[in-house]
């Protein structure tokens, strides 16, 4: 038998995670008792629909989070095989969330929201310390959550926390404000002086091959892969989960597509950690009539 709980922000997706996990075959339950808990495992062991169980534990269960210690010792002494799953968000993208929905928060009705996140990851610290997954959907699309669930629960892939997102940008734009690293390959000669290539975007053969044929190119791709081993262990040790990893180049069209696609090409096959791929600036040009 495997069960899971489930639990996370407000906002952060939980219960979007547990419909995908319905479709992946979970017997699920949503706002569980806590005391109930150890009810359903011996309910799950009497009966062969329920061998693979998803519960979903958060915020509303008030003081009976206290009780979360014991109930693992709990689970432990009956050789259940337990995982957690918490879904996070940053802060802000949190109350923007809520702001949309026109939602209170359940820990702050009639306050303001920013102070119910602060209770709710105060109460919620042990679960999320204690957890074998951790996806921060920041970032995610739904569709890209779904692929790191069936990852995760339906490929048993090895998931260590971390999702990565290469994105590319022009400088004459603005930084991304939420890079963790920045690169700057404005050393690589610029298509944008050949006039048949300036229309194009890095997403085209032509300026991928006008880019890729200068060495610099390969020589900085494979110096970037290789900080992005040696940093990635130590960021999750750290507890982060999610790093976005900016390239600039002026106009965020030519050089920094073609690198970031190709930086791409290289890091979807792995299986320590999530990708994904955006580019900012890509249309920007168009759309100004440049």
């Amino acid at each position: 038998m495997k069960f899971l709980i489930v639990t996370g922000m407000s906002g952060a997706g939980k219960t979007t995670a547990m419909k995908m996990l319905e479709d992946m075959g979970y017997f699920c339950i949503d706002n569980l008792p806590i005391q109930l808990l150890d009810k359903i495992v011996g309910l799950s062991s009497e009966t062969t629909e329920m061998q693979k169980v998803a519960v979903g534990i958060d915020a509303r269960n008030g003081a009976s989070l206290s009780e979360i210690p014991d109930v693992f010792e709990k689970l432990d002494k009956l050789k259940v095989e337990t995982d957690v799953l918490f879904l996070d968000a940053e802060d802000d993208i949190l109350i923007k969330r809520y702001k949309e929905s026109r939602r209170n928060h359940p820990l702050a009705p009639g306050e303001r929201v920013d102070k119910g996140i602060t209770r709710e990851r105060e109460e919620l610290s042990y679960l999320k310390s204690h957890a074998d997954y951790i996806i921060d959907t920041s970032r995610l699309l739904t569709r890209e959550l779904k692929v790191e669930m069936e990852n995760i629960f339906v490929e048993n892939q090895n998931y260590q926390n971390m999702f990565v997102t290469i994105l590319s940008f022009g400088f004459k734009y603005g930084i991304p404000a939420d890079s963790d690293m920045v690169m700057d390959v404005r050393f690589l000669p610029n298509p944008y002086y050949i006039d048949e290539l300036r229309p194009k975007t890095g997403n085209d053969k032509e300026i991928q091959d006008y880019v890729m044929q200068f060495e610099e190119a390969g020589v900085f791709l494979e110096k970037l892969e290789d900080m992005i081993d040696f940093l990635l262990p130590k960021y999750s040790k750290e507890g982060k989960n999610q790093l976005v990893i900016s390239i600039g180049c002026t106009g965020g069209k030519h050089r920094s597509v073609t690198l970031a696609n190709e930086l791409y090409k290289r890091l979807q096959t792995r299986t320590d950690f999530g990708v994904k791929i955006e580019h900012r600036d890509i249309g920007k040009d168009v759309l100004r009539g440049k």
